[in-house]
């Protein structure tokens, strides 16, 4: 059972509601995934570069994955299909970052998308 929410999202137009794994964020989910790609494709970026991640960039992304899990599963008896696949499109590609940052080597990342 999907717990109430007391909040819409804060982007305007958009009057989705904010789960209560997002409370803090203020966003609805679809717009939460919005900003965690943006910051995940930035992080890809720099990586690519070859420059290293800062940590709190890492923990900000580690946040996300965290908010992400807690979004699985809380939707887990009634999942959005689309909304479920950027989900785990997004922890996969979290994992692989959190996996650079832990151990620095070269090698390239590529989004899989």
């Amino acid at each position: 059972m999907t717990a109430p929410t007391c909040a819409i999202c804060r982007r305007v137009p958009c009057s989705n509601p904010v789960p209560p794994t997002l409370i803090n964020e203020q966003l609805c989910l679809n717009h939460f995934l919005d900003e965690a790609f943006v910051r995940t494709n930035h992080a890809l970026e720099t990586s690519q570069a070859r420059r290293p991640l800062d940590s709190v960039g890492v923990q900000s992304l580690l946040s996300d994955a965290l908010a992400l899990v807690e979004n699985l599963e809380e939707g887990a008896s009634n999942p959005d299909p689309e909304q479920r696949e950027r989900m785990l499109e997004l922890l996969l590609i979290l994992a692989n970052l959190h996996e650079y940052a832990a151990h620095p080597r070269p090698m390239r990342m590529d989004r899989l998308a």
